[in-house]
């Protein structure tokens, strides 16, 4: 492990350091392994550790209290002090933080002493004898494919000078899977996040882009336009992990965001949706579970460096389609006039009626489109929360309850809090993965949703 000694005596090191300032000091073991493959093949194969250690300091300066923080790799237990000393220098010299606050006791997490959880090649055996029958099957028939799947565990200690002692551990682990065929005219994707790479089911997902591959054998040309459509779960996905991005509660009560209230304030309270829909966040949500506590490294709109330790608890940010939260730091709930609740680091959206597997919502459909993927998403306007981008690996007609064939893709531009608004039908919520956000947020539960007049507006080339 580069950065040597136990990451318990580098966090009391690095608190003595301080001098007695407010300081945290975070410390990341971080052990991950992969393995990848293309053309229906494996291709690479690797594993990965490495440890990050942040140091935070606050220091007194005229108006207040100013803070620094540096994270760097190689930090053993006799370099801490050094790191402590750098930032040290760099809040003295600083200018007052707007966010600065009392550091409080976060509590002692009952397996602080425990050492870092490790990862290995062994860990993907589950996820190799299942690509063996997915290349198997590709060969057979005359199908491309490939992918990437990963494991990785990180254990942080977070120690403050308030007496917080907090040990987390978090896996992760993803597949993705995609499958080309008639000379690469054909292509189609699926993937995959749990947190036990046991649970990856490569197989199911073959399956999937075998059934998908098939439907392109037919191609229908319809013209850009508003269509009813089917948003599959990993679509959806993309669309409320960019709306929970854009939630903070300080740009909605200073007038920047779509939660804002014309004239002034914030929009928590407002009916989004006429569906019963609720967006949450909670950190012992099983196959999601996420830090139950204050961890950052850097303050912004959503968390502060003063709060780390502060817990996380369940929180509802929708719920019977109405607004009822915005994710704050301690700093941004006393600007905005709500509640402290913080960010948590997994999303759910569900409905009480929801029930049935994502591709069900099909049935309902006389005529319209089902979607795979988004891709290449970018705001457009943040006062509707208006978004463009692509569709991918394959948009399908749906006529008379069935799917027909495919058509092209698409640019599409919408905004998530609009289609809340226009969303008449949900499935069952199910853990999935982001096409676009899934390698920074992970934790998901999405359904799969169906819109009225998904608005597509010009065609596109992107396969």
């Amino acid at each position: 492990m580069t950065g040597e000694g136990r990451a318990q005596e580098i966090v009391e090191r690095g608190l003595a350091a301080a001098g007695g300032l407010p300081c945290a000091v975070i410390v990341e073991d971080r052990y991950t392994v992969n393995v990848r493959w293309a053309l229906t093949g494996l291709t690479t194969n690797g594993a990965t550790r490495g440890r990050t250690v942040t140091a935070i300091v606050a220091a007194p300066v005229p108006g207040g209290l100013a803070v620094a923080t540096l994270s760097r790799g190689g930090v053993g237990v006799e370099d801490v002090a050094e790191l402590v000393g750098q930032v040290r220098v760099v809040a003295a010299g600083g200018s007052a933080a707007e966010d600065a606050a009392e550091l409080m006791d976060g509590g002692v997490s009952p397996d602080w002493d425990e050492p870092a959880v490790e990862t290995g090649p062994s860990a993907l055996a589950p996820v190799t004898d299942g690509l063996a029958q997915v290349l198997a099957r590709s060969r057979a028939q005359g199908r491309e494919a490939f992918g990437f799947a990963l494991h990785e565990v990180s254990t942080t200690w977070l120690g403050t000078s308030a007496g917080t002692r907090r040990r987390h551990v978090q896996p992760r682990a993803t597949a993705e899977l995609n499958g080309k065929s008639h000379e690469r005219s054909r292509s189609a994707w699926e993937g995959q996040a749990r947190q036990d790479p046991a649970d990856l089911d490569l197989p199911a997902m073959d399956a999937e882009v075998a059934a998908r591959l098939g439907w392109q054998g037919r191609r229908f040309e319809i013209t850009p336009g508003r269509y009813d459509t089917v948003l599959p779960p990993t679509a959806v996905a993309d669309l409320m992990i960019y709306l929970y991005w854009s939630a903070d509660a300080r740009s909605a009560a200073e007038g920047r965001s779509v939660f804002s209230r014309p004239g002034g304030g914030t929009r928590v309270g407002d009916r989004l949706s006429p569906m019963p829909l609720r967006l949450a966040s909670d950190p012992g949500t099983p196959g999601l579970s996420a830090a139950p506590h204050v961890l950052t490294a850097a303050s912004s709109p959503f968390a502060s460096v003063f709060d780390n330790g502060l817990a996380t608890t369940p929180q509802d940010w929708i719920a019977e389609g109405v607004l009822r939260a915005l994710p704050n730091s301690r700093h941004t709930a006393r600007l905005s006039g709500l509640p402290f609740t913080p960010t948590v680091d997994n999303l759910t959206l569900s409905a009480p009626d929801g029930a049935g597997v994502p591709g069900a919502l099909v049935e309902q459909l006389d005529r319209g489109l089902l979607l795979t993927c988004l891709w290449y998403i970018r705001e457009v306007d943040p006062t509707t929360l208006l978004l463009t981008g692509l569709t991918r690996d394959g948009v399908y007609l749906v006529d008379g309850g069935e799917v027909v064939g495919a058509v092209s893709n698409f640019r599409f531009n919408e905004s998530p809090v609009d289609l809340l608004d226009r969303t008449r039908a949900v499935s069952a919520s199910e853990i999935t993965y982001s096409r676009e956000w899934g390698e920074y947020f992970t934790r998901t539960a999405m359904p799969g949703l169906l819109v009225d007049g998904f608005n597509m507006s010009t065609a596109s080339e992107a396969s």
